[in-house]
């Protein structure tokens, strides 16, 4: 017998899930992309130094990392749409607190939107796994080309906003506030709807431990590597340029240029790995990317359009390769929110050292060259631990450390 109380086809509701994953992915990275071009203006407006300017882009890292863990549970109590709902609300309301002018404000909106931020970075592998959990692949470079473009319309967008149309730096960054009441309209009518809200898993299934597995610790550090170059050059590429000669609108737009790179891989990463039996090979060669574009800025950073474009590229690969790994070597949505709390966890703690680390060395050596290099080597590094991650195994079936 029809259920008339819910007549919305199964169909309709999976397009409905689907707007929801990508406008909620809109949100996941722009609201952070969209600060450092703006430094070069905040940071005289502001009275801020180089730590305090590091540590704009440390603050949503530490809370990736130390509210990514509780995100499960939280899901498994009242249900991943509603946590979903209340990450956006806390991305929205961030970003209104960080527009307000103070410097108080703009730490603590800062910090609410690192929450926000987590909270979706954590959930929506699990809620792929529980609602599409034979197109992992495809979805999760949907919603990660989704998360590149709008972060790169933020970063190449906001120095222009500020200065060109006169709304200023904290003029702005308010106008990033359309991205999370979009995604909320349409949470709304899922929290509307009856969702049960506790279990990720089906009946019986329970997921193993991933503290305890020797796979789970190499995506984990696979994610983070990436997660600790990524978030540097993210942090300081447009003064990194500004040093090479470029100008302040130049950098902007090639800071805008670099993150519209990171989203290209969505666009092949999918198709190509739905038809691949393991992912070692692409892991390594979006490592190495990584490594000769970091190269290429300290060789010959004249050719900066390039490198950028190379980082891009990889950094952005490497990112949805990570998300994949979330419901690929997992065998249940609860499971795969689990890998994805400590993925985040510790891959975060690695990341948020990242801006203040280089900012610190570039003060002692008084040239970007030194952390370049040191960058370099971590993103070699990151290449064995995408081999390992890359490799057809779940973390059921493999031995404890």
């Amino acid at each position: 017998m029809t259920d008339t109380r819910h007549p919305t086809p199964r169909n309709a509701r999976l397009l409905l899930i689907l707007a929801g994953i990508l406008l909620i992915a809109a949100n996941l990275r722009a609201p952070i992309t969209g600060l450092p071009p703006l430094l070069p203006i905040l940071q005289p407006a502001l009275d801020l130094d180089t730590t305090l300017a590091g540590l704009l882009t440390t603050l949503p890292l530490l809370a990736f990392a130390f509210f990514s863990p509780l995100a499960p549970r939280l899901a498994r109590r009242t249900g991943l749409e509603a946590v979903l709902f209340a990450a956006l609300v806390l991305i929205a309301g961030g970003i209104a607190l960080r527009s307000l002018g103070p410097q108080w404000s703009l730490f603590a909106g800062t910090a609410a939107i690192g929450i926000g931020i987590a909270l979706g970075n954590v959930l929506l592998p699990s809620l792929i796994k529980r609602d599409f959990p034979t197109r992992i692949p495809s979805m999760t470079s949907a919603y990660a080309l989704t998360m590149g473009v709008a972060a790169a319309l933020a970063s190449a967008t906001m120095t222009p906003l500020a200065t060109r149309f006169g709304l200023g730096w904290d003029g702005a960054l308010a106008t990033m506030i359309v991205l999370p009441l979009a995604a909320l309209a349409v949470w709304w009518t899922r929290l509307s709807g009856r969702h049960h809200p506790a279990a990720m898993t089906t009946a019986g299934t329970r997921a193993a431990p991933v503290w305890t597995s020797a796979l789970a610790w190499q995506v984990t550090l696979f994610m983070g590597l990436n997660s600790f170059v990524y978030y540097v050059i993210v942090g300081w590429l447009p003064t990194i340029l500004l040093a090479h000669g470029h100008s302040a609108t130049g950098a902007g737009s090639l800071h805008g240029l670099m993150q519209l790179a990171s989203a290209v891989p969505g666009l092949l990463l999918g198709p190509l790995i739905q038809r691949s039996r393991n992912q070692k090979a692409i892991a390594v060669a979006v490592s190495l990317l990584i490594v000769l574009a970091l190269g290429g800025l300290l060789a010959h950073p004249s050719l900066a359009t390039l490198w950028v474009v190379c980082f891009g590229f990889g950094a952005g690969a490497g990112v949805t390769l990570s998300l994949m790994f979330m419901g690929l070597r997992t065998r249940s949505p609860e499971q795969a929110a689990a890998l994805s709390g400590m993925a985040q966890c510790i891959g975060y703690l690695l990341a948020a050292s990242g801006p203040p680390l280089i900012g610190w060395m570039h003060d002692a050596a008084g040239s970007w060259d030194v952390p370049l290099a040191g960058c370099l080597a971590l993103a070699l590094v990151m290449a064995v631990f995408g081999f390992l991650s890359g490799r057809d195994r779940q973390i059921h079936d493999t031995k404890p450390v």
